[in-house]
C-alpha cells in the first residue's frame, strides 16, 4: 500500500517527528487504497521555511520568467489531463467525466495567470505638481498558504496557487486529506514546468496541520474553501493572527422556475446540477422553487431523468458504458446523507425517488459509498433537509404561489453563493439578477460558475473576507497596492520646500 506524503523544496519530504497517518480509500469499493501522513509542527515549519526563501528570489523574477513557467506548466497539466482526473476519481469517486471536467476549469485559471503581465499593470500620473509624478505598483504579500476541500481536488486548489504564484508570491498548499494525491502530481507538474524549489509546498494532514498554518508566523496570507463553520473559524484565526484572509463557505443553492420557463430546460438543469458530481460540490443545486403551477410538470421531469441515470463507478472500464454519477466520498458522508432523507421524510416531505439502500451492478462495489438520487417533494422551510447544506444527492422542491415568495425565501437564507432563475421573461430576469442577495446568478444557467477571468464567490455566510477567488478579485487579494510619488529635480533648480506639492 503506497504512503502520501509532503512536497517541500520540489521534493518528497518526510521531515519531522510526526508518524501520524491517515487512510485514503475507494469511495466506489470502500477499499482502503494508501496511507497518507499528517504534517505536524517539524513538517509546517520546514515548508514554510522553504517557502519564505524561495519568496525572495521569485518575487524578484521578472514578469516573463514567471509567465514562461506558467506556459510551461499549463502544456504538462494537459498532457497530464487524463491522468490527474483518474487519480481523482480513485479517491473522490466523481466519474471520470466530471474529473476531467474539473481538470479542465483548473487550467483555465492556469491559462488566465499566463497573462499576469496585463494583469499587474497599474497607473501613473506625470507631473501632479512641478516636477512630480505618481504611480501605484502591485506588490506580492509573500508565503500563503491554501487550504482546500475533498469535492474538487485539482480546481479548487488552481483557483489559487496558479494567481497568487504568477503575482509573485510562494505557496504553501493543504489538500483535503480524503484525496491527496492530485495535489502530488500537480507539485510534480510544476516542478517540471521549472518552477523554483520552495515556491509550491504541499503539507498533508487534517484539522491541526490548518490551524499550525493558520498561527504561522510566516504565512502572510490564507486562502480557503470548506464549509460556513470551518471558514468562519479559518477566517477569525488568521485574521487574529494578522494575516490577510479569503475563506469560502457553504452553500444552499436554489433554482427557480417560473411559469414561463421551459419545462423540459428547467428539468434537464435541476437534474444535471442536483446530481452531478453526486451532489458534493458547492454551486450544486439543492433546493427547486416550483412557482404557480409548475411543481406538478417538474417533479414527473426530474423523475423521468432520474430513472435513466447509470450509477455506478466512476472508472471507465472497457466495454461498459460510463456511469452518470459516482459514489459519496466517505462512508461518514453517505451515512450523514441518509440522515438527511430519513430526516425529511419523517417531518413530512413526499419521498419521490429513495436514494438510500441502492445497490450497483458490480461485485467488487458491494462495500462502496453509495446513495442514489434522491427527489424530495413539497419540503417546507422549517425542515432541516431545506436549511442544512446537505453536500449529496438529494434535490428538494418547494412550492409557492409567486415569484415575491420566491424571492423571500432567497432573502430569509443565510447563504448567498449560487442562484438560478428559469424564465422566458426578461423583465422579471433583470429585477432578479439587479435585486437578489446572491454572489453568483443564472439566468436558465443553473450553476452559474464564471471563467477564470472573471471571479468566483458569493456573499453573506457563503464568504468570510472581501476578495473572491481567480479573476481580477483574486489579483488584488494577492498583491497590495503601494503609492509611490516621485520627483527628479532639475539640477538647475536648487532648495528646501517644507510645503506639501501644490499644483503651481
Amino acid at each position: 500500500m503506497k504512503t502520501i506524503s509532503h512536497w517541500i523544496d520540489n521534493q518528497v519530504a518526510i521531515v519531522s517527528d510526526s508518524e501520524a497517518t491517515l487512510t485514503v480509500t475507494d469511495p466506489a469499493t470502500g477499499k482502503v487504497t494508501a496511507s497518507v501522513a499528517v504534517a505536524g509542527e517539524g513538517e509546517v515549519n520546514a515548508a514554510v521555511a522553504s517557502a519564505q526563501k524561495a519568496f525572495d528570489s521569485w518575487s524578484e523574477a521578472s514578469i516573463s520568467a514567471r509567465t514562461r513557467v506558467m506556459f510551461a506548466f499549463r502544456s504538462l497539466l494537459d498532457a497530464n489531463r487524463d491522468e490527474l482526473a483518474k487519480l481523482i476519481t480513485a479517491e473522490h469517486g466523481k466519474v471520470h467525466a466530471d474529473a476531467l471536467g474539473e481538470v479542465n476549469r483548473g487550467i483555465e485559471v492556469v491559462e488566465f495567470a499566463c497573462g499576469i503581465g496585463e494583469i499587474l499593470k497599474t497607473d501613473r500620473s506625470a507631473s501632479i505638481s512641478t516636477g512630480h509624478d505618481a504611480y501605484t505598483l502591485r506588490q506580492p504579500l509573500g508565503v500563503v498558504a491554501g487550504i482546500t476541500p475533498f469535492n474538487f481536488p485539482a480546481m479548487v486548489p488552481m483557483w489559487m496557487f496558479p494567481v497568487a504564484i504568477a503575482c509573485g508570491n510562494s505557496f504553501v498548499l493543504k489538500p483535503s486529506e480524503k484525496d491527496p494525491s492530485a495535489s502530488m502530481l500537480i507539485a510534480e507538474l510544476f516542478e517540471q514546468a521549472g518552477l523554483p524549489a520552495g515556491v509550491f509546498n504541499v503539507i498533508q494532514g487534517n484539522a491541526d496541520t490548518v490551524n499550525l498554518l493558520l498561527n504561522h508566523p510566516g504565512v502572510d496570507a490564507v486562502s480557503f474553501v470548506g464549509s460556513t463553520p470551518i471558514a468562519q473559524h479559518v477566517h477569525k484565526t488568521a485574521s487574529l493572527a494578522h494575516k490577510r484572509v479569503q475563506a469560502l463557505g457553504g452553500a444552499k443553492n436554489h433554482m427557480i422556475v417560473l411559469p414561463d420557463a421551459d419545462m423540459e430546460l428547467a428539468a434537464d438543469a435541476a437534474v444535471s446540477a442536483g446530481y452531478g458530481s453526486a451532489g458534493e460540490r458547492c454551486m450544486a443545486i439543492s433546493v427547486v422553487v416550483a412557482v404557480g403551477d409548475t411543481g406538478d410538470q417538474l417533479i414527473d421531469a426530474i423523475s423521468q431523468r432520474i430513472d435513466a441515470l447509470n450509477i455506478g463507478p466512476g472508472a471507465l472500464d472497457a466495454g461498459e458504458p460510463a456511469a452518470d454519477m459516482g459514489p459519496l466520498v466517505t462512508g461518514e458522508h453517505r451515512d450523514r446523507v441518509v440522515s438527511y432523507i430519513d430526516s425529511g421524510e419523517a417531518a413530512g416531505a413526499v419521498l419521490v425517488r429513495d436514494g438510500r439502500g441502492i445497490t450497483v451492478d458490480n461485485a467488487d462495489c458491494a462495500n462502496g459509498f453509495w446513495v442514489g438520487p434522491t427527489l424530495l417533494d413539497h419540503v417546507t422551510t422549517d425542515m432541516d433537509v431545506y436549511k442544512d447544506e446537505i453536500f449529496g444527492p438529494v434535490l428538494s422542491v418547494v412550492r409557492v404561489d409567486s415569484y415575491d415568495e420566491a424571492i423571500a425565501l432567497l432573502r430569509a437564507n443565510p447563504y448567498g453563493n449560487g442562484v438560478a432563475l428559469f424564465t422566458r421573461d426578461g423583465g422579471a430576469s433583470r429585477s432578479f439578477v439587479k435585486d437578489i442577495p446572491v454572489g453568483m446568478v443564472g439566468v436558465n444557467v443553473a450553476i452559474p460558475v464564471p471563467m477564470a477571468y472573471h471571479s468566483f464567490g458569493g456573499w453573506k455566510d457563503s464568504l468570510f473576507g472581501d476578495h473572491h477567488m481567480h479573476g481580477p478579485e483574486g489579483v488584488r487579494f494577492y498583491t497590495r497596492l503601494k503609492a509611490v510619488t516621485e520627483t527628479w529635480p532639475d539640477p538647475r533648480s536648487r532648495g528646501v520646500n517644507l510645503g506639501f506639492p501644490n499644483a503651481d
